[in-house]
């Protein structure tokens, strides 16, 4: 009696691969969100680099909403970056491991 076993996905490390790049860019955006919250020294050079590349990933949602306080500001306009490269990253992801 054979047994089959399924051969992995061709598109399985591209999708795995995509899914690490959107893992990657919300968790910079996210790391910001955390700092700015924490107040962090923006005088520090790890702070203005990751302050730099969140800004640079978050630059098309930042000013769609905007709210009274800054605090807000920060957590809607990069959340919703986040949130959107997560939800394409993962759907993307999921489409070429089925491939």
């Amino acid at each position: 009696m054979r047994t089959y076993t399924r051969a992995p996905a061709r598109g399985s490390g591209l999708g795995r691969a995509v899914a690490v790049l959107a893992d990657v860019l919300a968790f910079v955006i996210g790391l910001w969100i955390l700092l700015y919250l924490l107040g962090a020294n923006r005088g520090n050079a790890f702070v203005d680099f990751v302050h730099d590349a969140a800004t640079w990933l978050a630059n098309w949602s930042y000013d769609l909403f905007t709210f009274d306080r800054e605090w807000v500001q920060v957590v809607v306009g990069y959340g919703l970056a986040a949130v959107v490269y997560l939800f394409i990253g993962h759907v993307v992801s999921g489409w070429l491991y089925r491939r």
